[in-house]
């Protein structure tokens, strides 16, 4: 299976470019914001601000050039991984900082934000992904999900349980798989037997595409067509972004213990950052004045996100049980009682 780029590693490009250089800076100032706050939560989790991490870097083409062919009101379920399409969407970095500090209140989206907090569970939120365009389908609606993983997620039941339902039933689901190399040690060559990801979809009746994940205007052009379909009532499609995990599989990870150096560094030859700018500069879009702008911009935003987290009032000893349920059970306020000493 051919993989599809359009933006080669030089900055070039490789076939028509499916959004205006207006829209191409907005999306670099986003991939850039990204970044941003990768780099940001990375330094919180090593000084004990932050639960385990799992970075990002090198996978914003795949997340930012996939969410901006969604409209408002669509989906997106993602995973640990996935802040920067998370965000994009609508979903705010102070929630993204507070559900690594363990505060639930991260959990809660914005009204009318239709993104799904952060799975942890490898896979599971797969299935979600297709009960809501599912149900968005049943409701009238032409709503489309948009759900995000890694190769090791398609080792999961759930994967083939929310491909097998997607395809037989046809939801609105746009599967993006993050394929990154690897899924924390185990590298794609024994995670599967498939020459790719992307021709998985075959056993399931639908459309599978392989794209250059670093490739922003590939991941957009591929993303924008799985949508259309979705949103035309033409079912699910599964994207294999072939991208790479630059850093460790999460802070508490020391890669170079099953991973070439050499591997890491050659890929961040092809840094989908670097890779626009280049496109941008030789289109007299860029200058280094512009980017340094707009990098102090998007990391006074983060900044503030974090005064803002860690200036809350942490939950009390009984308010955990208080936000379970509307109404509180019997037994939860037996919990509640105990713990506040009553």
């Amino acid at each position: 299976m051919e993989m599809l780029q359009i933006l080669a590693p030089d900055g070039t490009l490789t076939g028509e470019a499916p959004l205006s250089v207006d829209e191409v800076r907005r999306l670099f100032r986003a991939m850039v914001a990204g970044r941003a706050y990768d780099h940001k939560a990375t330094a919180m989790q090593k000084q004990g601000r932050l639960a385990t991490y799992a970075s990002f870097e090198g996978q914003e083409a795949a997340q930012i050039g996939s969410v901006a062919a969604l409209e408002e009101r669509d989906w997106v379920v993602g995973t640990y991984r996935d802040a920067a399409a998370m965000w994009f969407h609508g979903y705010p970095w102070v929630n993204l900082i507070l559900g690594r500090t363990g505060d639930e209140r991260g959990g809660h989206a914005p009204d009318g934000v239709n993104v799904m907090p952060p799975s942890i569970t490898v896979g599971a939120h797969m299935i979600h992904a297709v009960g809501l365009g599912w149900s968005e389908r049943l409701l009238g609606s032409d709503a489309v999900a948009m759900t995000y993983f890694g190769d090791g997620a398609t080792s999961e039941g759930d994967f083939h349980e929310a491909m097998n339902f997607a395809g037989v039933y046809r939801t609105p689901t746009v599967f993006v798989c993050q394929n990154n190399g690897w899924a924390i040690s185990m590298p794609t060559s024994r995670q599967t037997a498939s020459e790719t990801i992307a021709q998985k979809a075959i056993a399931y009746g639908m459309p599978g595409v392989r794209v250059d994940g670093n490739d922003l205007l590939a991941m957009y052009q591929v993303s924008r067509d799985a949508v259309a379909r979705a949103r035309a009532g033409e079912g699910p499609t599964l994207i294999e972004a072939v991208t790479y995990r630059v850093g460790p599989h999460t802070t508490t990870d020391d890669p170079d213990r099953y991973r070439d150096g050499e591997e890491a560094a050659e890929w961040r030859s092809r840094d989908p950052i670097a890779r626009v700018r280049a496109y941008l500069q030789a289109d007299g879009a860029w200058d280094a004045e512009w980017e340094a702008d707009i990098e102090q911009t998007e990391h006074d935003a983060v900044e503030r996100a974090v005064d803002e987290a860690e200036a809350l009032e942490p939950f009390g000893a009984g308010e955990i049980f208080d936000a379970m349920y509307a109404e509180p059970t019997p037994q939860l306020i037996e919990q509640r009682d105990k713990s506040i000493g009553r």
